[in-house]
């Protein structure tokens, strides 16, 4: 079973707030490129034990540091660990 049908409205909820942390942090507009990429991996991170918005916020806030890294060679977070 795939772990995106267990999660709640509530976890949803609380990823994208994290990457709503992320755009207010880097003062960046909404970007659908950026979202795709900053929604997989607040997801991902979740999935891997981060499961409160400090967490997947401060997660995403380091691995991702501005638009660039949001971009098609941007790197993972498994590159990253």
């Amino acid at each position: 079973m795939d772990h995106v049908d267990m999660h709640s409205d509530q976890e949803f909820r609380m990823l994208s707030e994290a990457v709503q942390a992320w755009y207010r942090y880097y003062e960046l507009r909404p970007d659908e490129q950026a979202s795709h990429v900053l929604c997989s991996a607040a997801l991902e991170f979740f999935n891997e034990g981060y499961c409160t918005f400090d967490d997947v916020s401060t997660m995403l806030i380091g691995t991702y540091v501005g638009i660039s890294a949001t971009r098609v060679n941007a790197p993972t977070s498994k590159s990253v660990h």
